[in-house]
């Protein structure tokens, strides 16, 4: 079964040893932050801070590297993109929770919401205010109703106000284009602290028809509880830690960042609109969930690459086959730059793919392909296939005016340039055998592996 809510993975944590206990004063402004990063630096486990100033303890790390996104999924390396892909194509519709949610133990409406009461971080010196990053931003399509969620930032501007961020080819920042033109306004919903499924099923790309209530269903194995909120009618998962309910005021635009986002760089500040607090709801002893971004690698990369590469796997192996394999590199922000692995099919079919990943909704600046024999997570042996099986005049190529990456420092205005690079061997060609030791991984050593553990 899967974990039925946030409590449940962190026990999984706690049980493992990776979840560690900081029981003394921290302040989420920069402390929090600094405790992360250097977590995040040494591969380590999540961290849980009890003394935060606010009556609510904070949990952050959770998905911090492969290891923990591993048990999240309770797959290996060999097992997990099979897992995710298995869960994209067998989604589950979720389901009314009976009885009053969780989520609802504690409800703030009126005068007595105050989001300045969570314990909201600073991640950055440089950082415009508190940013919420680990919320799931629940919205739906104000024609079709259709609902998305998603990751998105919201920064605090005061008891009952946020600035909204979304970019505009997201999902959420469609609905709110959307309700624009339609003279609507846009409902919205806040989730913090959900079942790490649910969490991973955000980052699952999919077309705009998509009800992600099923996406989530289909990663847990489970159909997603859901409890509609006291002031806007959205549904939210029903053991989430706290709900922040709210309606897009875009009228009202306020001075949102700046913000060291996934890029590594902050992003400028800028007139965006604002939500208005409409309810707080939360649990008894709720659990306030932050989320490192910054310079890649963070926990915001973590979070995004295995659910990311997993569908951005399905949709190109069902132009290309042969396509055994993808890695968009958190060094890249899980964006600009992908690795794929293929064996071709014909002369220039290297070159399709390369030229279908840069018209993709990825915007990469960099797509390699090499053979299936190549590591594609190893950059050693990306670096091998470059040296070795191309010829830069014939095999690298420029494409001029393609679409930015979102928050992209460094673009000539609205477009970007793409290079590929075709990294397999010279289709129909002789080339020379790989010099290699064979069956050097299965080899047993037991010398050499007391020596490592020691």
């Amino acid at each position: 079964m899967p974990y039925q809510d946030l409590r449940a993975f962190l026990t999984a944590l706690k049980n493992a040893g990776e979840l560690v206990d900081i029981a003394r004063p921290v302040s989420p402004k920069y402390d929090i932050a600094k405790a992360l990063a250097k977590a995040s630096a040494m591969q380590g486990p999540a961290l849980m801070f009890t003394q935060t100033g606010t009556d609510f303890p904070l949990v952050a790390g959770v998905y911090g590297n492969r290891r923990l996104a591993l048990l999240a999924f309770e797959a290996t390396e060999q097992t997990i993109h099979e897992k995710v892909l298995k869960g994209i194509n067998d989604p589950i519709g979720p389901v009314d929770f009976k009885g009053p949610p969780p989520c609802q133990e504690v409800v703030l409406t009126g005068d007595a919401i105050d989001v300045t009461k969570l314990p909201v971080p600073i991640y950055s010196p440089k950082d415009g205010g508190p940013y919420i990053t680990a919320g799931i931003v629940v919205s739906e399509n104000p024609e079709t109703g259709i609902p998305d969620i998603g990751n998105y930032r919201f920064q605090i501007h005061g008891p009952k106000e946020m600035g909204v961020f979304s970019a505009s080819n997201h999902r959420f920042g469609k609905n709110m284009a959307h309700a624009i033109a339609m003279g609507k306004e846009l409902h919205g919903a806040v989730v913090i602290g959900v079942d790490p499924l649910t969490m991973y099923s955000c980052q699952v790309q999919s077309s705009d028809s998509t009800n992600d209530w099923f996406v989530a269903g289909g990663l847990r194995g489970a159909p997603v509880e859901l409890a509609t909120t006291v002031s806007n009618g959205l549904k939210v998962p029903a053991w989430a830690e706290i709900v922040i309910e709210f309606t897009v005021d875009t009228k009202a635009e306020k001075m949102e960042g700046p913000l060291g986002e996934y890029t590594g760089y902050y992003t400028p500040p800028s007139m965006k609109p604002v939500a208005r607090i409409t309810a707080i709801t939360h649990r008894k002893g709720a659990i306030f969930q932050g989320l490192l971004t910054g310079k890649p690698i963070t926990e915001n990369h973590v979070l995004k690459q295995i659910p990311f590469e997993a569908s951005i796997l399905r949709q190109f192996q069902a132009q290309f086959p042969t396509i055994s394999d993808i890695s968009i590199n958190s060094s890249g922000g899980v964006q600009t730059y992908v690795v794929i692995a293929m064996k071709p099919r014909y002369a220039g079919e290297a070159r399709h793919a390369i030229l279908a990943a840069m018209a993709s909704n990825l915007h990469p600046k960099w797509v390699i392909v090499v053979d299936p024999d190549i590591d594609i997570r190893n950059s050693a042996e990306v670096e091998w296939a470059q040296s070795f099986r191309v010829k830069p005049s014939q095999d690298v190529f420029i494409v001029d005016r393609t679409a930015t990456a979102p928050l992209d420092p460094y673009t000539d205005g609205a477009y970007s340039s793409s290079v590929g690079i075709d990294a397999t061997r010279p289709f129909g060609e002789e080339f020379p055998d790989v010099s290699e030791v064979p069956g050097w991984k299965e080899f047993d050593l037991p010398e050499l592996e007391a020596a490592i553990r020691k």
